[in-house]
């Protein structure tokens, strides 16, 4: 059987053509190691000054490795020096963080205005002695059940202690004043002043206990805590230890419902973590009057008690040397 001419051409033809490119690829791979001679001489005598022997696969390889390290060098530099800052189009740190900063900010301002929102309304509240028809305010409202048995607890409490009222008669005067007498006791001492001995005497103080209870937190100016914590039972109503005036009603995150009562002599008392605030800011006051109930509102808080402080001339002194818990 013969073969067609066509076939026999087109064979001789390939096997030309492979033959063609596998001398091309032998000397492609020969000029690639084929070695040359870098000299370096003098201009004017000619002298060899130096000489390396070399190939175009070296010279590849050497190119290549070092656009690697600048490639690295450039990118370690872009990425860990203030140099980026100089890059067309990158964002300034400080303007990122200063982005951060006041996105922060605005979340924090947005919470403690809702905070001051439900607070405010609680005051409302609070200070006409009643509840809305939705009751106090919870800054968590998330456990329906919970907040609704605080509602209803607050509630009763309110209820039971805005209709007190005191004693007229002149033989319950002298009971209450016999009563009154067992949770007083007597503060006398001596504190620098302006007048003319430069000695000013307070005596003959009788103070009220705010709350009978167990101390919990003593008085310790080492660790700042400038007062005493007192628990007592639940929903116990806590009261003025000397006639004053209202100079502070109001709510912190840190403290909860907190009251503040300026007396003669410059003598302060502090009553923090309260339930609930039943006198405002400007109120007169009696020694002995509920000014509010026990709680553990705040951050700061472990459980329902009473952190009572005392000021005299700007000096917190220890409650627990002038009246008994």
């Amino acid at each position: 059987m013969e073969i067609p001419l066509y076939l026999c051409a087109c064979y001789n033809y390939l096997e030309f053509f492979m033959i063609l490119k596998s001398q091309k690829s032998k000397k492609s791979s020969q000029k690639l190691i084929h070695k040359y001679i870098l000299e370096i001489r003098d201009e004017d005598t000619f002298e060899k000054k130096f000489s390396y022997r070399l190939s175009r696969l070296n010279v590849i390889t050497v190119v290549g490795l070092i656009s690697l390290v600048l490639t690295a060098m450039v990118i370690i530099l872009i990425a860990y020096t203030p140099l980026r800052e100089y890059i067309p189009g990158y964002t300034d740190v400080n303007l990122s963080r200063n982005l951060l900063r006041a996105t922060y900010l605005a979340d924090s301002l947005a919470q403690e205005s809702k905070d001051r929102g439900l607070y405010i309304q609680n005051l409302k509240s609070i200070l006409q002695n009643r509840a809305d028809s939705q009751g106090i305010y919870m800054a968590n409202s998330g456990n329906d059940e919970l907040n609704n048995s605080k509602l209803v607890q607050e509630q009763f409490v309110l209820d039971k202690y805005k209709n007190i009222k005191p004693l007229r008669s002149k033989e319950d005067s002298l009971l209450r004043e016999q009563i009154e007498a067992e949770d007083r006791y007597n503060l006398s001492f001596e504190h620098e002043g302006e007048t003319n001995s430069g000695q000013v005497r307070i005596s003959k103080m009788l103070f009220f206990a705010p709350l009978k209870g167990i101390i919990t937190d003593s008085f310790n100016l080492f660790e700042r805590h400038y007062g005493i914590d007192v628990v007592a039972a639940v929903n116990e109503a806590v009261k003025a230890t000397l006639d004053g005036t209202v100079i502070i009603a109001t709510w912190t995150s840190e403290t909860g419902y907190i009251i503040g009562l300026q007396h003669k002599n410059n003598i302060l008392s502090v009553y923090k973590h309260n339930s609930v605030l039943l006198k405002k800011v400007g109120n007169k006051v009696k020694a002995g009057e509920v000014i509010a109930i026990i709680g553990d509102s705040g951050e700061l808080t472990t459980g329902p008690h009473l952190h009572f402080e005392l000021w005299f001339s700007g000096t917190p002194i220890n409650p627990k040397d002038y009246m008994i818990f």
